[in-house]
């Protein structure tokens, strides 16, 4: 199959928490991408703040045909700085082939755990 998707995809609201009461699953979120094509996908994410200007350099490969779940609580950028904790932010993903790119929040921060998960805007 070929590559399908878009080579651009955004997501506005990101928001990594700080508070996490899950055990067994962490508060986290993740980039879910798809790639369907023949070559792997270099990706480049770049975060977007109301108060501060945007972080750059953080970077992920989606091996071809394959899926890549990049967990925003783990990933750092070129500059080794992490995600920040409690501040809503959004995201550009950059991709130099088409993938598909889908949201996920788990929210751990009270009992009853929340999966929040939404379809990325993509640029066409």
């Amino acid at each position: 199959m070929e590559a399908v998707g878009s080579k651009v995809w955004f997501i506005p609201d990101g928001y990594y928490s700080s508070i996490s009461n899950g055990k067994l699953f962490k508060s986290h979120e993740a980039i879910c991408v798809l790639n369907t094509g023949k070559k792997d996908a270099n990706i480049n994410i770049t975060l977007y703040f109301e108060d501060r200007d945007p972080m750059t350099g953080f970077k992920a490969v989606c091996k071809s045909q394959r899926t890549n779940h990049i967990r925003m609580d783990k990933i750092k950028n070129d500059k080794g700085e992490s995600v920040p904790m409690d501040v809503p932010y959004a995201m550009m993903v950059e991709s130099d082939t088409e993938i598909v790119v889908q949201y996920s929040r788990m929210d751990t921060s009270q009992p009853e755990m929340a999966l929040m998960t939404t379809i990325a805007y993509p640029l066409k």
